[in-house]
């Protein structure tokens, strides 16, 4: 197949951020298929144009548009829109059987439902996010003028879907609520990177860049720092920690919106480089020594019924590396959490009981080692790349043949 892949946040192992259209792609060469990847570079650069570049045996075509996790939403509609126009005409252009278009943001179905129509083939459709359920619930959204045309855009892209693919089953009712026949959406999950991670893999060089955790658990959180995210409930366990379980140290890695505010909120409780450090965002390719450092993984969310059918990068990635996983919220990970026994859900906003429960679990021998091996044995059973890689190639050829 010729497969034209749109994905405006693209990522090589080499960059921040989550590599599944990465993983899905790759794996698709290997398959034999031909793959062009329409996405948008996003940094500061002196070119204007398009340029082409080859990443495992995929054809990256990247069109420059700033994009950054501190920018507001305004601005970040203005970023989706620009790419929309510029990827529309240029995937138009390119050789294809099917083209394949993954959200968030909702508006990469702009771009692809035209080049499907100008190619006269098929389009499949992958939710990320629930669009725009999850922006008007936390406020992003308030025009009503601009939630009508979101929720106009999000039909319109599952009416021009010869398949939609959803990453949680949450996500597919959601998708089936707006009339989507269910038999044509497939759940496909983020998937855990076996050979990217690995329980083995040592973090003691990691850990030595944080004084005083030698010897302690570490609880770390490695992911965007962004108003959904809620990281500041972690700020509030770990001054709550510190008279509730001492023992605990807190690690934070990544960049976003909130980075400034989460910081100078750990100043002002006392935390900042005593219990809690706080690190820039790593490249993919170096964030398994990041998870191999810690003891627990944290995904975190803010309090709101819309996230349970999230299918966070960090918390596949705790799968993979072996680690325990602690979350504060409901939902399918949480059920995943206490049905095979790799994690705890703690409180959503009472970060004084989330410290006491992560003391007791930590302090609790071989706790954290027995669900961290169930964790890797979920991630090898049930979430490895190379069977959702394959799932994926057989939706794909479904609606080409």
């Amino acid at each position: 197949m010729r497969i034209v892949y749109l994905h405006q946040y693209f990522n090589t192992p080499a960059m921040p951020g989550g590599t599944r259209s990465y993983e899905m792609a790759r794996r698709l060469v290997e398959n034999g298929h031909e793959v062009h990847m329409v996405t948008a570079w996003p940094q500061p650069d002196a070119r204007r144009d398009w340029f082409e570049t080859v990443e495992a045996g995929i054809r990256v075509h990247w069109l420059p548009v700033p994009y950054s996790n501190h920018m507001n939403y305004r601005q970040r509609i203005a970023s989706f829109l620009r790419f929309a126009w510029g990827a529309a005409r240029y995937a138009a252009r390119l050789p294809a059987d099917v083209v394949f278009a993954t959200s968030t943001p909702l508006t990469i179905a702009l771009p692809a439902v035209y080049a499907a129509r100008r190619k006269r083939v098929p389009m499949v459709f992958e939710v990320r996010d629930l669009w725009p359920q999850l922006p008007i619930a936390v406020g992003a959204l308030r025009n009503p003028l601009m939630k009508y045309a979101a929720r106009k855009l999000e039909r319109f892209a599952y009416r021009e879907s010869a398949r939609v693919i959803a990453l949680s089953p949450g996500m597919a009712a959601g998708v089936a609520s707006t009339g989507y026949p269910l038999e044509r959406i497939h759940v496909i999950p983020n998937g855990a990177d076996l050979d990217v991670f690995h329980p083995d893999r040592e973090g003691e060089a990691f850990r030595a860049r944080l004084p005083g955790v030698e010897g302690r658990p570490l609880i770390g959180y490695i992911g965007t720092l962004g108003p959904i995210n809620g990281v500041a409930y972690m700020v509030d366990m770990a001054a709550a920690a510190a008279r509730l379980a001492p023992e605990l140290r807190f690690l934070i890695v990544g960049d976003g919106r909130e980075q400034i505010r989460i910081r100078e909120r750990a100043r002002q409780l006392g935390v900042l480089d005593r219990t809690l450090f706080m690190l820039p965002a790593v490249p993919k390719e170096m964030a398994p020594e990041a998870f191999a450092a810690c003891d627990v993984v944290l995904s975190l969310f803010v309090d709101v019924p819309e996230m349970m059918s999230n299918s966070a990068n960090k918390f596949f990635d705790g799968l993979a590396a072996g680690r325990a996983i602690a979350i504060n919220y409901g939902g399918w990970q949480a059920e995943l959490l206490a049905q095979y026994g790799i994690g705890i859900r703690l409180p959503e906003n009472d970060a004084e009981s989330a410290a006491r429960q992560l003391g007791e679990w930590a302090a609790h021998p071989g706790a954290l080692d027995k669900a961290g091996r169930a964790a890797r044995q979920l991630a090898e059973a049930q979430f490895g790349r190379d069977e959702l890689a394959r799932s994926l190639e057989q939706v794909l050829r479904s609606v080409v043949s």
